[in-house]
């Protein structure tokens, strides 16, 4: 089950937060906000630290999973740095094709919109439904 889906930013910002599961306690925005940054930190170290770096691997680099005693969190980064962050309970193993069709509906209904400005916050009813189909069918 996802519990909820985060949307970050290639410079850490936090540009889409929901929540889609009543077990997961709600963040504040605040708490959203340093969530985002921290984990944005924590994959670029990750990446760094790499050793497929020096193997000229430059692609799945940093955090794809992160296992909790309670929960586990699954991130999907594309090439332009825009993480897809999901978490979920300890049942899921691999999200990577949720978090791509998550990518998918991102490029067309958020960066296909002449409205939506790069690195600013999703607001779409039509992202908001789709997304919602697409974690209830996961």
């Amino acid at each position: 089950m996802i519990h909820a889906v985060f949307i970050i930013n290639r410079s850490g910002g936090l540009i889409y937060n929901r929540n889609y599961s009543s077990q997961l306690a709600q963040l504040t925005s605040n708490e959203a906000l340093i969530f985002a940054g921290t984990f944005h930190g924590i994959h670029a170290l990750a990446a760094r630290i790499s050793p497929a770096l020096k193997g000229g691997a430059t692609r799945d680099l940093g955090i794809q999973t992160i296992d909790t005693k309670n929960f586990r969190l699954h991130c999907f980064q594309t090439p332009t740095g825009i993480k897809f962050i999901a978490a979920t309970d300890l049942l899921q193993v691999s999200l990577a094709d949720v978090l791509t069709s998550v990518y998918r509906l991102y490029c067309d209904y958020a960066l296909k919109n002449p409205f939506y400005n790069l690195e600013m916050p999703i607001r779409s009813d039509m992202f908001d439904a789709l997304l919602l189909k697409l974690v209830q069918a996961a």
